[in-house]
């Protein structure tokens, strides 16, 4: 179950994505715990885990500020993590144990169940859980370590699909797709399906992304004018 700060880290990340936070606001700790009626100590977990996400930067003497990544620099990294865990699926499937694949099946089918429920919550917490048995299930640390961290810094905006209402029955379908492919030992098939996979997600949130902003942008012009 979320905890309040990750809920709280969510919350913020999607005022900092979607430009109602431009960068260089000042993020100020109380004002947020009164926005949100939560008391500081959650905000100021919050605030930390996105500074190391690479949200938000902690300035001295100005405190915590929102940084941005550009529409071409997070489209880059989208692609470099599209091509580097579909590489950790093909290995998946070439390298996984018996016991790994059983439990790589065991999580997906837990996922269809918030898919059922349309619990984004459950079905995100169930998803973490999915990526990371492929990525261990590789067998090779390094590429499972630059693959996790690329992963971490990209999840507040593959998590910001406003536009996309069914994403994950999408998502739970193509994760059909993997599954398969991994279990059979099919790793070019594996790798096709995954780089599939978060090329779909990848173009969403950049779609998402760019609305966003020309929404937050047209909106401080009408303020202006």
């Amino acid at each position: 179950m979320p905890t309040i700060s990750s809920k709280v880290q969510s919350l913020i990340s999607e005022q900092i994505i979607s430009g109602h936070f431009p960068p260089g606001t000042k993020l100020d700790e109380r004002w947020l715990a009164e926005q949100y009626k939560v008391s500081r100590t959650p905000v100021r977990e919050a605030l930390r885990q996105l500074a190391a996400r690479g949200l938000t930067q902690i300035v001295p003497m100005r405190g915590v500020i929102v940084m941005q990544i550009g529409i071409k620099e997070l489209s880059e990294i989208l692609h470099a993590n599209c091509e580097l865990e579909a590489l950790c699926a093909r290995l998946a499937a070439e390298s996984m144990t018996t016991m790994e694949k059983a439990e790589l099946e065991y999580v997906h089918q837990r996922t269809k169940e918030f898919v059922n429920q349309n619990d984004i919550d459950g079905y995100l917490e169930a998803n973490r859980e999915f990526h990371r048995l492929i990525l261990e299930g590789a067998h090779n640390e390094v590429l499972g370590k630059l693959v996790g961290d690329i992963r971490e810094r990209l999840s507040p905006y593959r998590q910001y699909h406003p536009a996309e209402n069914d994403r994950l029955v999408t998502s739970h379908v193509s994760h059909d797709e993997i599954v398969k492919a991994i279990v059979e030992g099919d790793g070019e098939q594996a790798y096709l399906a995954m780089r599939a996979h978060n090329a779909h997600l990848g173009n969403a949130a950049l779609r998402a992304l760019r609305q966003a902003r020309e929404n937050a942008a047209q909106a401080v012009d009408a303020q202006d004018a």
